[in-house]
């Protein structure tokens, strides 16, 4: 009897679930500032320090909410990520790819790995249909208050999580296990087993290297921004995305025709290998 496969879906948050930044939807407005004036002011401490622009944004709503007498407890934050808009279809794509992968005999899992905030997306309606969220996140002090970054997640962190969940870690902290050599046949979800979406820059090391182990690698854009669908086709040219997707998650749109393919193939795959091994 063989164990069932494991298909990891990995999912950058914002720009590829949700239309903006998870800052936007409510944490931003609670501050009195606009997301432009946050987003400028945030970007202005990065280059002034020549500092991370995750540890930055990060400090600034410490620095902001302090201001404006607002205590960043998780209950805060997670109450911020309740407000979150996501795009079409999101809501019940999860339900929809399970489905169609327990009909193939696949288990489907769902991984976030995000450089946005852990406790946002947490709050969040979808939260509860992830394995793990991979992301940033606060220290906090006896009373439960943010009082420092804990996990910055930029470009280079992302790349780490897909490691992890190649090798079934399941800690941010972990950086020991992941450095472990574990066999092919010993890791819990192979690389060829992955499917990574994601819309930015961030995302870039990501797909290159799920591409790279025979995963796949979907970038995704707004599909009312005409500028983020030519920088996804971009991502497609040079090679670091096999595929480019409308974010549109509903079951009669690309994305879930393209991803059930994918897993069709995935199986195909595993198949054959079990002939070639008996």
């Amino acid at each position: 009897m063989h164990r069932k496969p494991i298909v990891a879906l990995i999912y950058d948050f914002d720009g590829t679930l949700s239309p903006g930044n998870m800052q936007e939807f409510g944490f931003i407005q609670a501050i009195g500032k606009t997301p432009a004036e946050f987003w400028t002011l945030s970007d202005g401490i990065a280059r002034g320090q020549d500092a991370s622009n995750i540890t930055a944004y990060m400090k600034m709503m410490l620095d902001e909410s302090k201001k404006k007498g607002i205590v960043l407890k998780k209950q805060t934050l997670r109450s911020f990520g309740s407000k979150i808009k996501f795009y079409d279809g999101v809501r019940g794509w999860f339900g929809a790819v399970n489905s169609y992968g327990d009909s193939i005999g696949l288990k489907i899992e769902h991984y976030i790995n995000s450089s946005g905030l852990k406790e946002i997306i947490e709050g969040s309606p979808i939260a509860k249909e992830f394995k793990h969220i991979y992301a940033s996140s606060y220290i906090y002090d006896d009373k439960g208050e943010a009082e420092w970054p804990g996990i910055a997640v930029d470009y280079t962190a992302k790349t780490q999580f897909i490691f992890k969940i190649n090798k079934g870690i399941f800690s941010a902290r972990d950086s020991v296990r992941v450095n472990d050599h574990v066999s092919e046949d010993k890791k819990r979800i192979p690389f060829q087993n992955m499917i990574y979406f994601g819309d930015g820059d961030t995302d870039v090391p990501c797909m290159k290297i799920v591409n790279m182990f025979g995963g796949h690698a979907v970038a995704v854009y707004n599909p009312q921004d005409e500028k983020r669908k030519k920088e996804a086709e971009k991502l497609q040219r040079q090679g670091r995305a096999n595929f480019v997707a409308s974010a549109y998650y509903g079951r009669d749109g690309r994305m879930f025709r393209m991803v059930c393919a994918i897993l069709d193939k995935i199986k195909a795959d595993y198949e054959l290998n079990l002939f070639a091994r008996h």
